[in-house]
């Protein structure tokens, strides 16, 4: 009798052991990413810049492609190096192999996957992202100009890795060349990474602004996502937010052009004050904006984000005839209580002040939060 049960637990380990490794993708689990659309657009979650053993990465390009899934991104775009592959003698040079290969992934996983390269050349120009390739092979030149040029005539979008990545720059200060000058002048500078891997880059961050390029934010993954990055420790990686008319390759390539982009890192947004203000506003809103309160009495707001960012609030000047909270965080979806006090014993009827704020982690630029203002109304009643 011991025996039959024996067997028949071990038939039973055996059958659930197979069924998971048979599991089909659609039963794996997808985290999804909580930040909202916004009027007129899709934000979509893409990482540009990874590599497989197609270069010096150490994962095959299909896991590339689960592993965007898993961690609930939009899309991705795989840019193996062109003139660094350390694997040649166990795998084929074959630089739009790695595209080739994952795309039937990607399709099936829903994932928008971008063909793409990197130009990897000594400083300067440095390391050089084109993505939306037809061909990658045209790039593999002896000139560094010639390469970036067949991208361009492939209508790529190009744009200038870790800039102040210590490999090249190793003061980590990224420097703007005459080389750059000319890539900029001749249209073959699209963006710029201003945060790489666990790096960020200010100059890069102002560059954009003052030069009218787009920014971007990419993992440079090369280990498997999950060795590269602890969620344990809160690491994940850096994600470009691409807000597109629709998800569809051709409208991801019109945003990235247009500049309408938002760099995710650390708990932190950076993009341009029109990007970033209605992600914060579909994110945030007051529950009850209309109060009634007695002179030099206090009024309570409940405010709510249904987004996975923790905002950061400080208060930019003061409120007339009120006392409002210096600091305010609002909780990833959470909602938060704060109050408004009157400082007035003999204010009467409505007044609607304006609440002035700065967003700290959400940056307009290097040293530069995003102002916000919350409008409310307070009916003052006469006290008993």
């Amino acid at each position: 009798m011991l025996s039959r049960r024996i067997r028949f637990a071990a038939l039973c380990a055996l059958v659930i052991i197979v069924m998971a490794f048979a599991m089909p993708a659609g039963a794996q689990s997808r985290r999804e990413i909580k930040i909202p659309d916004v009027p007129g657009y899709r934000v979509l979650k893409f990482d540009l810049h990874m590599h497989t053993v197609f270069s010096d990465g150490k994962v095959w390009p299909t896991i590339r492609v689960q592993e965007a899934w898993r961690e609930g991104l939009d899309g991705i775009s795989i840019t193996d190096h062109i003139e660094y592959v350390p694997f040649k003698k166990d795998i084929p040079v074959n630089y739009n192999r790695p595209y080739e290969i994952a795309l039937p992934e990607a399709e099936k996983l829903g994932i928008l996957l971008i063909r793409g390269a990197e130009i990897t050349r000594n400083m300067p120009p440095g390391h050089i992202n084109a993505i939306f390739l037809e061909d990658v092979d045209r790039l593999n030149t002896e000139k560094w100009e010639d390469a970036v040029k067949a991208a361009f005539d492939q209508k790529a979008f190009i744009f200038w890795n870790h800039p102040g990545w210590k490999g090249q720059q190793p003061d980590g200060i990224a420097k703007w060349y005459d080389e750059h000058t000319m890539m900029l002048e001749k249209g073959w500078m699209h963006g710029i990474e201003i945060v790489n891997e666990f790096e960020y880059y200010a100059d890069a961050h102002q560059w954009c602004l003052e030069k009218n390029r787009t920014m971007v934010g990419n993992s440079d993954v090369h280990d498997p996502i999950a060795m590269a990055y602890d969620p344990m420790k809160g690491e994940s990686r850096p994600l470009t937010l691409v807000l597109a008319k629709e998800k569809t390759l051709e409208s991801v390539r019109e945003a990235l052009f247009a500049g309408r982009t938002v760099v995710y890192w650390k708990n932190s947004l950076m993009g341009r004050a029109e990007h970033l203000s209605p992600i914060f506003n579909q994110s945030v809103a007051i529950e009850k904006t209309t109060v009634e309160i007695k002179p030099k009495g206090r009024a309570y707001f409940q405010i709510r984000n249904i987004s996975e960012i923790e905002y950061e609030l400080e208060l930019a000047g003061s409120v007339a005839d009120f006392d409002a909270p210096k600091t305010l965080t609002i909780p990833a979806e959470r909602t938060v209580v704060f109050y408004l006090r009157s400082l007035k014993e003999d204010a009467k009827g409505q007044v609607k002040p304006d609440l002035p704020y700065v967003v700290k982690n959400l940056k307009t630029a290097p040293d530069a939060g995003l102002p916000v203002t919350f409008p409310v109304t307070v009916n003052f009643i006469a006290a008993e």
